[in-house]
């Protein structure tokens, strides 16, 4: 009997041991499955998190790229800008140097019309050979001006001849006619303008070389001369257009300091103003 107790003992403490077991398993298995559906939702979350990181950095890209895009478009209307306003400048720079010279064609056309010839009295007119001691001897009340520029005389008739041609685009002729004129009269007043007009028809045509050398032929010829001003300072716009910005700059420099107060000053510090930007 004791033995059959103690067995029915055995059994049963084994029987729930064992069901204890499967309980504990049972217990342990839905805690591995809860975990693993926790594992599945973080896997979720650090996805959705990716997802948005990416279009976040999407984001900046497009908005730097739109950034250095508004950029380059206002430097490039910045640049548009300051080289219209380049342009302009340029203009009105070559603007003013058309007027200034047009004025000084319009000046030496004035100045090259000569005078009427005086009128006759009734009595000069019946008695003409009383005048013909009066054209040899100049007469000390008359004004008139020096021998070469004497209405109808000879210098005055071959220079008009070579302004002439000068006027009218010949120029050939007006270089032939202004070199007769200086080698025929070199002490002349207006040999000086003989020699800017020379240079003037190289610069004219676009030989800018040819009008270098012979503005500077003015210069040094013609040092008290009227016009040399005026012939330095197209030899600098001469050496511009021969792309020599230095021996334009000297010679600019050299009309503003050694002729500050003519008209050409203001035109060559224009230019200078121009060659420091």
């Amino acid at each position: 009997m004791t033995r059959i107790a103690v067995g029915l003992l055995i059994v049963l403490v084994s029987t729930t041991t064992v069901v204890a077991a499967d309980r504990e398993h049972e217990q342990l298995m839905a805690d591995i499955r809860m975990l693993h559906q926790h594992t599945m939702r973080l896997h979720l979350m650090v996805n959705g998190l990716m997802e948005a990181l990416e279009t976040i950095s999407a984001n900046q890209e497009e908005l730097g790229t739109a950034m250095r895009r508004a950029f380059a478009d206002q430097r490039l209307t910045i640049d548009n800008v300051s080289s219209n306003g380049r342009i302009l400048r340029e203009k009105l720079d070559e603007t003013n140097v058309r007027i200034a010279a047009l004025s000084q064609e319009i000046e030496a056309l004035r100045v090259s019309i000569p005078p009427p010839p005086p009128i006759q009295t009734t009595e000069q007119q019946a008695n003409p050979e009383s005048e013909q001691p009066n054209a040899a001897t100049s007469s000390p009340t008359s004004p008139a001006p020096v021998a070469p520029t004497v209405a109808g005389s000879s210098p005055q008739r071959l220079y008009d001849t070579a302004w002439a041609d000068y006027a009218s685009g010949q120029w050939a002729l007006a270089v032939t006619g202004f070199e007769a004129y200086i080698s025929t009269y070199p002490r002349s007043e207006m040999t000086d303008d003989a020699a800017f007009y020379i240079a003037e028809t190289y610069f004219l045509q676009g030989e800018f070389q040819g009008a270098v050398e012979a503005y500077e032929q003015v210069v040094l010829n013609y040092p008290n001369g009227d016009k040399v001003p005026e012939a330095a300072y197209k030899r600098g716009v001469a050496f511009d257009r021969l792309g020599e910005p230095e021996r334009a700059r000297a010679s600019f420099e050299f009309v503003v300091t050694d002729y500050p107060d003519s008209r050409m000053a203001a035109l060559a510090q224009q230019l200078l103003d121009r060659l420091d930007q």
